[in-house]
């Protein structure tokens, strides 16, 4: 698994479920600065009595040149992994906006072999034509599926996804001096859910994502932010602190307006790294 920020999120959630899991953070994993870590977690993963390794990448992961890591494997452990594809799976609430500001979504849909496009239950149908005729301007072999919640069916496990394989690997847009600042906001004590909301509106336009657990009125909370859009769901945490991280689209300028609205909303003290 592949957490953009240094904070892993997701991790907690997926080990509850029993998979055996390694964590890659601070970056994409096929950037220079981690290919190699990359490469090395494919490489212990080999080991294991394992049917099916799915490698989460970030949703800010240029993947083109995956054949390049892939052959880094073989030369250390041989012959042991059958690649099978790329998944790209689309926001359609949000992919229309995405499309036409971050060059990895188009890389994505490029290099991947199957496309899943989730949450059509947020659009209307006219906007849902306009998400597929993209994707096949991108990416005219490529299969798509359509669902709402994740929810699909896993027939593809058994499907020669490689015979949509049409471009070559190249090397990816994913640099150490491209990466997005991402930044870490941990908190103990308690707000309510009307202050969050209102504090992550007021930072959410200048973040691609903001995601994290926080302690609210009703109990620990899942957050997840994508553009304007705020998504809380209950769980049963043991967690010490509250913790949020951003991957701001706007550099380091995000840090004063992350701070003061904070401070002006809330009236408390955190900290942010």
């Amino acid at each position: 698994m592949n957490e953009f920020g240094k904070i892993g999120i997701d991790r907690q959630i997926i080990k509850k479920e029993g998979v055996e899991l390694i964590e890659i953070n601070k970056g994409s994993i096929f950037c220079s600065c981690l290919k190699l870590s990359f490469a090395h977690a494919m490489v212990e993963m080999s080991k294991g009595s394992l049917k099916y390794l799915f490698v989460e990448s970030s949703g800010l992961a240029d993947p083109s040149n995956i054949g390049d890591v892939l052959s880094g494997v073989e030369v250390a452990v041989g012959n042991v992994y059958e690649y099978k594809g790329a998944i790209c799976l689309v926001d359609a609430l949000h992919f229309l906006d995405q499309i036409e500001d971050l060059e990895t979504v188009e890389r994505q849909l490029k290099h991947c072999h199957l496309v899943v496009i989730n949450k059509i239950d947020l659009v209307n149908e006219k906007t849902l034509s306009q998400i597929k005729n993209k994707i096949i301007d991108i990416n005219s072999k490529v299969e798509i599926k359509e669902c709402s919640f994740g929810e699909l069916r896993y027939d593809f496990l058994s499907h020669d996804l490689m015979k949509n394989q049409w471009t070559e690997d190249e090397e990816t847009t994913n640099t150490p001096e491209s990466k997005p600042k991402s930044l870490n906001l941990t908190f103990n004590g308690q707000v309510t859910k009307e202050e969050l909301t209102e504090f992550l509106n007021s930072v959410s336009e200048s973040s691609y994502r903001i995601k994290g657990f926080f302690k609210l009125e009703d109990g620990w909370n899942q957050v997840d932010v994508v553009n304007r859009k705020i998504d809380y769901k209950l769980l049963t945490l043991g967690e010490s602190e509250s913790k949020l991280v951003f991957i701001s689209k706007i550099g380091p300028n995000i840090i004063k307006p992350i701070i003061d609205n904070w401070k002006t909303i809330t009236g408390q003290e955190m900290k942010l790294r």
